[in-house]
């Protein structure tokens, strides 16, 4: 029997048109012959869509909604409906629904906000709907870099000194925040908005004038600005995480190639693929990493406590950063819904797992997370409402003013 499996993505976030090439590779990887592939597409404006043309790469250049079902997504027994929108709004309560799809699974694929955030995942937690990315937990800290790094920190984990602010300090009190970020930090240093990925937004400060202008940009993208030690001499090197609870498998490593002083947003994703989808599958890498084993299997053994220490699910893919000078490596961030869901790096393992064989394992994993959460209690009898309606002396009834 084949499993209904939603892939969403999209969304209103900066990150939408790489979600869109990351959704339909996981869509076309899954085995027609154990899964019915339902394509959710949610737009820039928040509007849910599915329908046959979404299959489609082109017809997002010039998306028609007249040519796709707009849908509402709903919930009954566990399972994700999609409700076909209705065009009168007495008909959503007053008439038939008209169900277009039922999913079993869902798989977000989603980057950035309103998606990889845990918003997505807060919302099928509610309505007990198995999916496959990392929790609310580690979604929502993972998107975060301030409370990201906080976290690692007080786990022990290595991560580079940072401070941060927020935007209506930085439009009220500009001399101040200056002041407070170059007492914390010797230049250069890099300025990060703390809720975006793909590099959008980040800037390299070399001096009071660039951090002023770094602090510009970041802010347009977020209220909350991350601003991190530069490391000169540095590699990068990636390593994804597979698996659920106890059974966690990590992957090779692999080394970015660098043209810039970090990876922009147009080499991870545009630079040597036009006229192609393949994301970050076409950006030029080495795998495995170029770094000796001990530090390899130092940094695989870290990603696999980082999964486990937020939480998560499915796959993720941490960044490190390496400083040559003297070899000491730091967590960059986690991506909890990676780019191409990092499946080559997988499938570049001594097991050489495919892509499907990846979205066997993620769909397994929300099976087994959910069945996990259906064992706990969400009910606790007492009698605390009959005390507060009751009136009894003492009772909350008399309490609440």
């Amino acid at each position: 029997m084949k499993i209904n499996l939603a892939v969403i993505f999209g969304s209103r976030s900066c990150e939408h048109d790489v979600s869109v090439i990351s959704g339909l590779q996981a869509a076309g990887a899954a085995d027609k012959e154990k899964y019915r592939t339902i394509l959710v597409y949610i737009d820039r404006q928040g509007n849910w869509y599915t329908g046959d043309r979404l299959k489609e790469a082109g017809f997002y250049q010039n998306f028609d909604s007249a040519q796709v079902t707009h849908v509402l997504p709903m919930a009954e027994k566990g399972k994700l409906q999609l409700i076909e929108y209705p065009t009168e709004k007495r008909s959503l309560f007053g008439g038939a629904k008209k169900l277009v799809a039922e999913a079993d699974v869902v798989m977000p694929v989603m980057h950035g906000m309103n998606g990889e955030d845990g918003t997505l995942q807060g919302m099928l937690e509610l309505w007990g709907v198995p999916y496959t990315s990392s929790g609310v937990l580690g979604s929502s800290v993972g998107m975060d870099k301030i409370a990201m790094k906080q976290l690692f920190r007080g786990c022990g984990f290595p991560v580079l000194p940072d401070c941060w602010i927020d935007r209506a300090h930085w439009k009220r009190d500009q001399a101040g925040c200056v002041e407070k970020i170059e007492a914390a930090l010797e230049y250069p240093m890099f300025v990060k908005p703390a809720n975006l990925g793909s590099s959008i937004g980040i800037s390299r400060a070399n001096d009071r004038e660039g951090l002023i202008h770094a602090l510009d940009v970041a802010s347009a993208y977020d209220r909350r600005i991350l601003i991190e030690k530069a490391v000169e001499k540095l590699s990068e090197v990636n390593c994804a995480v597979l698996g659920y609870a106890d059974d966690v498998q990590a992957s090779v490593l692999e080394m970015p190639t660098r043209w810039e002083e970090f990876l922009t947003f147009d080499e991870k994703y545009l630079r040597g693929s036009k006229g192609s989808s393949k994301g970050m599958t076409s950006l030029s890498r080495k795998i495995p990493a170029p770094i000796s084993g001990e530090l390899t299997e130092k940094i695989r053994d870290l990603s696999v406590q980082v999964f486990k220490s937020l939480d998560c699910k499915g796959v993720v893919r941490i960044d490190y950063i390496i400083d040559e000078s003297d070899q000491s490596y730091y967590i960059g961030e986690i991506n909890t819904i990676p780019g191409s869901l990092a499946f080559y790096l997988f499938e570049a393992t001594g097991s050489g797992l495919s892509f499907s064989a990846m979205v066997d394992k993620m769909v397994e994993c929300a099976l087994l997370a959910n069945a996990d959460r259906n064992q706990s209690v969400f009910s606790y009898d007492s009698t605390i409402l009959q005390k507060f309606t009751s009136g009894q002396k003492g009772g909350l009834k008399n309490r609440v003013k």
